[in-house]
């Protein structure tokens, strides 16, 4: 790409779509970039999904119901929220210079080299007029990675200017951390940077599939059942004997890889406390790994809104704040995160490190639909 199209590139908006394993809706989100440096944020919005929606999601999750159909539709979810927030942002599809669409991950097995994203690049290029970047995963776990967490670099880039080290706590289905420390090289230089990235345990989704078998709804909303309860710290350790934690990072997790079989007999009040204790408790665990002590914690996802959660993290550590106290946008992250990634994916920079995915070096990825 010669130095003209990268200008091009920055002179215009990027924008991302994200839809995660806690199924709640899609995120989409406005930036420029020269993927490097961010370099303007623009608007952002978030579309529910209806509860048939999440249902027909949550099936695919697990293996059932038609694909392809689900797929579809999904797709059109997405062009819809494309639609809409360049109407919120009074913007034409001319003013976007790329897409970068996550899909729905449905499947992710790192140790079979296997990762599942249904969303469909080409119907989404056709429907909003505009070029997009999906499939994000699959190179990375072609070069020996595990195809998550690929948010590292954004949170990098964010941070290249702050006091490091930091953490950066992503909590959505499933919890993912970045570690971003000092380098002996010149600090605002993305990739001089000193990172460390990966999955810390479960996040949203086992404790919001508890709060729908036992209460019907969804989640827990502001974490009022779990604060209603009291934490069963036998079962935490039981759960923290499982081989995930003591594996090294770089390392990634299915968002069904654990169930709650062990809390059998607890009431829906208590077994939302003890997944919630589970969610800090693998943290804690995972910042053992970090190769010095994070000065502060940035939550993002959605269980930064959780107070339960939130309180859990302030056992283990000093310094935890919501993203928002230094001005990233927690609603928006991810969605920013993959719109950073489709402009350095045309420019084919890399999209993850051996240390944020265990690649066998740094690798680019994306697959690319012309409008």
């Amino acid at each position: 790409m010669t130095k003209q199209e990268e200008n091009r590139l920055s002179d215009k908006w990027a924008l991302g779509l994200m839809s995660g394993t806690s199924l709640d809706g899609v995120d989409a989100a406005l930036i420029r970039t020269d993927g490097e440096h961010i370099l303007k944020f623009g608007e952002h919005i978030t579309i529910p999904y209806s509860a048939q929606e999440r249902a027909e999601l949550r099936e695919a999750v697990y293996g059932r119901g038609d694909m392809l159909v689900v797929e579809r539709n999904n797709t059109i979810k997405h062009a819809e929220a494309v639609k809409e927030l360049l109407k919120t942002a009074g913007l034409s599809k001319n003013d976007i210079c790329v897409i970068g669409f996550h899909g729905q991950t449905v499947s992710h097995r790192p140790d079979e080299r296997i990762t599942m994203q249904i969303g469909d690049g080409a119907l989404l290029a056709e429907k909003t007029g505009i070029d997009v970047v999906c499939d994000f995963r699959r190179r990375d776990m072609a070069a020996g990675g595990e195809g998550a967490p690929l948010v590292p670099l954004y949170h990098a880039a964010l941070a290249r200017h702050m006091e490091l080290p930091i953490a950066v706590l992503n909590i959505g289905g499933i919890a993912n951390v970045t570690w971003i420390g000092k380098s002996e090289i010149a600090a605002h230089e993305l990739m001089a940077l000193d990172i460390l990235a990966f999955d810390t345990g479960v996040g949203n989704a086992l404790l919001n599939e508890w709060a729908l078998k036992h209460t019907g709804k969804d989640l827990d909303v502001d974490g009022v059942l779990a604060l209603a309860g009291k934490a069963d710290l036998a079962i935490v350790e039981q759960l923290m004997v499982d081989k995930f934690f003591a594996k090294h990072p770089p390392k990634s997790l299915d968002r069904n890889y654990f169930n709650f079989e062990k809390l059998a007999g607890l009431s829906a009040a208590d077994g939302a406390a003890t997944l919630t204790e589970f969610v800090a408790a693998s943290v804690a665990a995972g910042a053992k790994f970090f190769p010095s002590h994070a000065k502060q914690w940035f939550v993002a996802g959605g269980g930064r809104l959780n107070p339960a959660i939130m309180a859990a993290l302030r056992r283990h550590f000093d310094y935890v704040y919501p993203v928002e106290a230094i001005g990233w946008k927690g609603d928006a992250l991810e969605a920013q995160a993959f719109a950073f990634l489709a402009v350095r994916s045309l420019r084919r920079l890399p999209l993850s490190l051996p240390t944020t995915t265990g690649a066998i070096r740094a690798v680019t990825g994306g697959a690319l639909y012309r409008a």
